[in-house]
């Protein structure tokens, strides 16, 4: 079994191994003319089940053949231009190799022993971020595994800095279309059911401020604490952005931690066109950002970044086994130290290799093409009679439902939707996400392909409408 641990010996293996998995993947990947096969959980779920565990195959060739079969052929594959659904990038080259890299390396970021010039990487990539927002010669962060740990994080330091040993006097303010992360996280810290205040939105889905500064005020009023209000740089539903100026004039003003969560909207960070949208962010105290959003990294790829690193302190404990105070002393950078978590990736690399590749621009370029891409779309939907388009976008996201001619029952109208995205799922020609507005069943495009073109939307569109149409001709006949 020695055979299979990768070391001196075996670096002949392991580069035929590799090397035959990476042909195959692309095959797979040249070959791909829709984004699923529309396969079943019934029809799949038997293939996996029948796999006995405790008899492997002792090829890998063998694995990869299985693994075709199980895998590869139903996997949903976000490069394909008409995957329109959730915030799934595809990902650029640079940074797959650098995926290669860290697993066969298998760095952890956690102590500078076992990662030495990993933790100095992540270090600069997170200076080279803070620089890019603008938080100021002080500031720091953490990679995280995504933008739910990184809220959390963000949130853990504004409840030790609001400085009350009575949690139940804490509130978050959050637009009522933030991230479902900001509730959990607040249930994770120990918060009453109470603790987030939902802030209403306007007609562009951004957070209303007149509203933010009523429940700012009735917090003092009533002797609450403010520890938090949450902006969003890219709502997952909209693609809003809230006024990120006003709110921060805001918790200036109440002494009131403001976390951005940009997770979807840190792309604007290297845009070449669009920055302006995210002004204000500078003034935050802390801002998520998911690079494998916007920044086309595979997954994982996060941060958590902070104005002042010393409240990253609230995340510090120290273990004589792993990083003894004494090494604060001695100046040996443990990314432990900042972290919820201890054993982490080396995720960093893939986000160097891509700004050593491509630079910052050419990340820009991608993105400022595909937000150019949604106001194309928002066009094409507003003009056409047989969809309603909720707002416009202000950055990559579309949303929007079918409106037939003759049926004005909205229950109705809503099932047909339903129908539409789950009868396009099945084919697999293409995939839509879907939400809620105002109660009723809506269908989503998140655009973060530069390959997907207006016509992929046309064509998207009038698949839409046929089974929309197809369910309301069925339902016809039913009721007759």
């Amino acid at each position: 079994m020695r055979s299979h641990l990768l070391n001196d010996t075996t670096a002949e293996q392991y580069r035929r191994s590799v090397t035959d998995g990476v042909e195959r993947v692309a095959a797979k990947l040249a070959a791909t003319d829709r984004p699923f096969t529309g396969i079943t959980v019934d029809a799949l779920s038997p293939r996996i089940d029948e796999i006995d565990l405790d008899q492997p195959l002792h090829d890998t060739g063998a694995v990869l053949d299985e693994l075709e079969d199980v895998y590869l052929r139903d996997a949903i594959y976000f490069h394909h231009p008409r995957y329109l659904a959730h915030l799934n990038c595809p990902v650029v080259i640079p940074a797959v190799l650098g995926e290669a890299v860290l697993s066969a390396v298998n760095s952890s970021l956690d102590t500078w022993d076992q990662s030495a010039g990993g933790t100095l990487i992540e270090r600069k990539l997170i200076d080279w971020t803070t620089d890019r927002i603008g938080l100021g010669p002080a500031a720091d962060g953490v990679f995280t595994s995504g933008g739910t740990q990184s809220n959390l994080q963000a949130l853990l330091l504004a409840r030790e800095e609001a400085k009350t040993d009575t949690l139940a006097k804490l509130r978050i303010f959050a637009s009522e279309v933030s991230h479902f992360s900001v509730k959990k996280s607040a249930k994770l810290l120990g918060l009453g059911q109470d603790a987030v205040v939902s802030i209403p939105v306007d007609h562009d889905k951004r957070m209303q401020t007149v509203a933010l500064a009523r429940e700012l005020e009735r917090c003092a009023e009533d002797g609450l604490v403010p520890m938090a209000v949450v902006a969003t740089a890219g709502t997952t539903d909209f693609g809003s952005i809230d006024p990120l100026p006003e709110i921060a004039e805001l918790c200036e003003q109440f002494g009131t931690w403001m976390h951005v969560d940009a997770a979807y909207g840190c792309g604007l960070l290297a845009s070449l066109k669009h920055r302006d949208r995210i002004s204000g962010i500078e003034r935050a105290d802390s801002v998520t950002v998911d690079y494998h959003k916007s920044f086309f990294q595979p997954v994982s790829s996060s941060a958590v970044l902070v104005r002042d690193a010393a409240t990253l302190r609230h995340a510090t404990y120290h273990a004589e086994y792993l990083n003894p105070r004494r090494m604060v002393e001695e100046r040996i950078p443990n990314q432990v130290d900042k972290s919820l978590q201890t054993t982490r990736r080396f995720d960093a690399l893939k986000l160097w290799m891509t700004l050593r590749t491509m630079g910052a621009d050419g990340i820009g370029q991608l993105f400022d093409e595909v937000c150019d891409l949604a106001r194309e779309g928002w066009k094409l939907i507003a003009a056409d009679p047989r969809f309603d388009v909720v707002v416009e976008p202000s950055l990559s996201t579309l949303v929007f439902r079918y409106i037939p001619a003759a049926v004005t029952d909205p229950a109705e109208i809503d099932r047909a939707n339903l129908y539409a995205r789950k009868a396009l799922f099945a084919s697999g020609d293409a995939i839509v996400a879907g939400t809620k507005v105002g109660g009723r069943h809506y269908l989503k495009f998140t655009l973060l392909n530069p390959e997907t073109q207006a016509s992929d939307i046309a064509a998207v569109l009038d698949l839409i409408a046929g089974h929309a149409e197809q369910y309301l001709g069925e339902s016809l006949d039913r009721a007759s």
